[in-house]
């Protein structure tokens, strides 16, 4: 796909416990909310492992961010499918052969609740 600005890319994932287990251990982020299951069996998800679905976007492109930022608005669970699309807003060629992009996000989980806004901006090679 050729990238310009108004262009959207989009990422689905169902985040799983094994998936909030392996990100706990890489992160320490042992939060009892991350950690013991609440009534229905489930725990939350760590921001910053929900934050993986448009930094995935990124990389598939290339991109060397500079600045992110995360608005987490509704707390993911596990058993969660949160589908994240990415807006660029911004695409520029620099004098050095780069390009500057600057990108806008919106994640919805399944009952199409926004979860999490932000943005990045940085430089594809």
């Amino acid at each position: 796909m050729t990238l310009e600005v108004g262009s959207t890319l989009s990422f689905s994932r169902t985040f799983t416990k094994e998936d909030v287990d392996t990100f706990t251990k890489l992160s320490l982020d042992e939060g009892v909310h991350h950690v013991n299951p609440d009534e229905n069996g489930n725990v939350i998800v760590q921001g910053l492992l929900t934050a993986t679905l448009p930094t995935k976007i990124g990389g598939e492109n290339d991109v060397l961010a500079h600045t992110m930022n995360f608005n987490f608005l509704k707390p993911v669970v596990t058993g969660d499918t949160i589908s994240c699309v990415v807006t660029i807003d911004k695409y520029t060629k620099k004098d050095s052969g780069r390009r500057s992009i600057t990108a806008s996000f919106r994640c919805i989980n399944q009952d199409h609740i926004e979860v999490m806004t932000g943005l990045f901006a940085g430089v594809i090679k």
